[in-house]
């Protein structure tokens, strides 16, 4: 799941990122209302974490453009500590949650990942498809026979992006987009790669080659 992450705070967005990256997500960030603007244009996210008090502008206004302009990705914006009016505000303009700071990073992804289930039409933290579970907070997937296998997290990534929409054929650069932050340069083969490694999991048939196209899970084999 790819993120973007718009915080002013160098050594905060630092330590985010991190603890983000090991849960599964891929994060682009920036400390500008700008260029977080011209981003959201450009680029596919599941969700975004909002600061509000940014250097060269409101994360409010931001927010309320983007809805404006019809970006409907999950938000969840950060305020300071015992600000109602903030919360009340971002609520008001668009957010699907907020995060008073300080605040636990757990508290962060686990809110996340809550808004973006409820994105998706989910209630729990599976996502299934076909005999396959895959489970977002273990990052591990379990086959038909029972077995749970846990995955690398660019497995889990790619992983959950097929299951989430199965059926659906993604294209290797789609799946580039949500697996990789910008500031990554994967080499062009990785996603051949990491289908031949998750295809000894759930087998061949089950994620099946659209030539010319890209790729898709099949939850009916």
């Amino acid at each position: 799941m790819r993120l973007l992450l718009v915080e002013d705070d160098r050594l905060l967005a630092d330590g985010l990122t991190s603890q983000l990256e090991k849960a599964g997500f891929s994060v682009d960030t920036t400390s500008s209302a700008r260029e977080a603007s011209a981003l959201a244009d450009h680029e596919e996210y599941r969700a975004v974490v909002l600061d509000l008090g940014l250097p060269d502008g409101n994360g409010l206004d931001v927010l309320r453009k983007w809805r404006t302009r019809g970006i409907s990705f999950p938000v969840l914006i950060l305020t300071a500590r015992g600000d109602w009016q903030d919360k009340v505000n971002g609520l008001k303009a668009g957010a699907d949650d907020y995060l008073a700071k300080p605040f636990q990073t757990e508290e962060l992804i686990a809110r996340l990942n809550a808004i973006i289930r409820r994105s998706e039409g989910r209630v729990h933290s599976l996502v299934k498809a076909g005999h396959f579970e895959l489970d977002e907070n273990r990052q591990s997937l379990k086959l038909a026979d029972g077995t749970e296998h846990s995955l690398t997290g660019t497995e889990f990534r790619l992983l959950r992006c097929l299951m989430s929409r199965p059926g659906h054929v993604f294209s290797k650069e789609q799946l580039m987009e949500q697996l990789y932050s910008l500031n990554d340069n994967p080499s062009e083969n990785v996603i051949e790669a990491y289908i031949r490694r998750l295809r000894k999991l759930v087998g061949t048939d089950t994620i099946s080659t659209r030539r010319g196209q890209g790729y898709l899970f099949n939850d009916l084999v």
